[in-house]
Parts: C-alpha cells; structure tokens; sequence
C-alpha cells in the first residue's frame, strides 16, 4: 500500500511545545525515516477562519510564522511540501461534495468540535463553518490521497470522522478512497501536553504556552510559574506528581541523559518522583531541572528560526510554489470524485 503522509496545523499563533512533542517531533522521524511517496505539512489558514472570520489579519499573519516554526523544528522543505490550505480551492469544492454525507447530528457529536466549542464559549451562536470543519480536514487528508495522519490524541477523532465519509463515499460512488490512519507519539506523555497552568490542555487562546521561539528568560519565567501540588508547601512536605504540571513535562521530554547531565544524582525520573511523593525535594530543584531539558530543546529551534527570518520572500516563495504542486494532486483527486458521481459534463457535452 502505498505512504501518503499529511498534517498541518491552524496560524492562530506560534506553534508551542505542546505542538512539538504531540506532532512535530514525529513528523521529523517520519522525514528522516523515509519510506513514503508523499510528504504534506498543511498550514490550515481556511479552517483557522472558522473562529477567525473578524480577525482575518491574526491569521494571514501568522501563516508565515507557522512557516518559520515548522523550519526551524527541523522541517525539510526539500523532503516535505508545506503549503496554505487557501491556496489549494479544490479542497473547497471537496469540502462542499462530502457535507452531503454527513449529518449534524453526526458532526455535532464529534467530541474535539463538543470541547472546542465548549473552549470558545459559543453555545448557540457556533458558526457553522465552524461545526463543518471536521469536514473540511477530510477533504484535506482525502484529497491527496493520505494514509497516515500524525495527530495528537484530540485529533482522534477527527480521523475517524474522515474514515466514515470516506466509506460513505466509497459505498455511494464507488471505491475511491484508501482508509487514512492516525500515528500517535509513542510516549503517551505527548498525546496531550497539559498547559503550565494545569488545565487539561496546552493552546494558544488559553495563554498557557512555552512557545518554540521562546527566549530562554521567558521560558524560565513561565516554567517557574508552572502549577505543582499546591499542598506541597514546604520541602518536607510530600508532593503529589499526578496533575503537577512540571513532572507531566518531564515524562514528555526527560531522558537518562538528562538526569546525567543536569540532576546525577537521580539515575531516572522514576527516583525524582519517588523523593518528591516521600518529601525533601522542593520545587524549585525540579523546575530548574525542566528549564535546563527545555532550553537545551528550544535553543537550536530558537537559534535556526532567527536564521530563516532573514529570508521571508524566499519562505513565501516556496509556499506559493509547493501550492501550485498541491494542486495538481487535488485537483486529480477532484476529477476522481466528479467522475464516480456523475458530475464529468465533459463527457456528457461531447457526446450531445
């Protein structure tokens, strides 16, 4: 079978470490690895204006800046196509063929739309787009014939919405489709990064982010402001590990090495729990134990952005280019689809 890969993410902001660990960190194995026919990063302008529709400046501007995390994490733009959702249209015209096949009692229980709803406090007034944007992201993975999708775990769900209407197609109009899987991190520590403050999840519009292009005194600052055990008072006090913000965080990026380097004297961090549950270990120590893992990470990231954003025209240039190839792709899949349905008036009109 063949090794179609897609992901992407929406330009509401700079993308964050929770980004990274949830999906980067495997889209970069996957580049490295090799293996697959296709590889697409999709910068999810169209689907951002879902929430976005009176702010449109917020997320045209952060199109390129997405651009510069995905580069600066590493991203070969020689061995993966990043390009903007918008500039592909045919996916607009998928989009509008699927919502046929799907009802809003069936979209309306997706539980990432339930939670993001629920996020952006819109009760009744949701627009729809932004209910039907489950099926947009079909149309994006389907269009160009995906068959991996490296999520994080909230994404679960939507893939699974898109290997229903992908079956709904297949059986209403024939066979056109493959059935796209999801690849999850392997360390479950990363399928859902909490945010520094301690709610359930790390997202820009809640500011609770440690963004990639963080200086390194910002990054201290909003790791030393992490949530712990708030009973863990003193020193001596035992600290509770579940729901501490800051050992979620190591789970998700401490090594042996680590500890070798910056704490020796723990052999991993199943010691440093374990100390912390009994008492003696405060949380200062194991806040500056985190800021070292993280500035190590972020520093080359940081270092390579700042390279890159002395070249935008360059950047926008490939974007533009990589849509243009995109394209082509969609728009073989469009034919694909307008021909099982019927919709080729081509052949209708020359044959009249």
């Amino acid at each position: 079978m063949k090794k179609i890969i897609l992901t992407g993410d929406r330009p509401t902001g700079n993308l964050h470490i929770g980004h990274f660990v949830g999906s980067i960190a495997n889209r970069l194995k996957l580049q490295e690895k090799g293996g697959y026919e296709k590889f697409y990063i999709m910068i999810a302008d169209t689907q951002a204006l879902t929430d976005n529709a009176d702010n449109v400046d917020k997320v045209r501007n952060n199109v390129v800046q997405v651009a510069l995390d995905y580069l600066a994490a590493g991203i070969d733009p020689s061995k993966v196509n990043i390009f903007i959702q918008s500039q592909v249209p045919e996916l607009a015209e998928m989009t509008m063929y699927f919502m046929n096949l799907v009802t809003m009692a069936r979209l309306t229980r997706n539980p990432t739309v339930k939670e993001e709803t629920k996020l952006r406090g819109f009760n009744l007034s949701v627009p729809v787009g932004f209910v039907c944007y489950p099926i947009s992201q079909a149309a994006d993975i389907l269009g160009f014939g995906t068959t991996l999708v490296p999520v994080g775990e909230d994404q679960l769900p939507m893939i699974e919405q898109t290997r229903e209407i992908a079956k709904s197609f297949n059986n209403t109009y024939g066979n056109i489709f493959d059935l796209p899987k999801p690849i999850l991190p392997d360390n479950k520590a990363c399928l859902r990064l909490v945010g520094t403050d301690g709610s359930a999840k790390m997202s820009k519009s809640a500011g609770n982010c440690i963004y990639l292009k963080d200086e390194p005194e910002e990054i201290k600052k909003k790791i030393m402001n992490a949530y712990t055990d708030p009973n863990h008072i003193k020193i001596s006090d035992p600290g509770k590990v579940e729901g501490n913000v800051v050992f979620a965080y190591l789970d998700a990026f401490s090594t042996e090495e680590s500890f070798k380097k910056y704490l020796p004297e723990y052999k991993n961090l199943d010691e440093l729990k374990a100390h912390y549950q009994k008492g003696g270990l405060g949380d200062v120590k194991i806040k500056l134990f985190l800021n070292n893992i993280l500035q190590e990470l972020l520093e080359p990231i940081r270092n390579r952005r700042k390279e890159y954003e002395k070249n935008i025209d360059g950047i926008c240039e490939m974007l533009f280019k990589n849509a243009e190839m995109a394209r082509e792709v969609a728009s073989e899949t469009l034919r694909k689809m307008k021909e099982a349905m019927g919709l080729d008036y081509t052949k209708f009109l020359t044959k009249k």
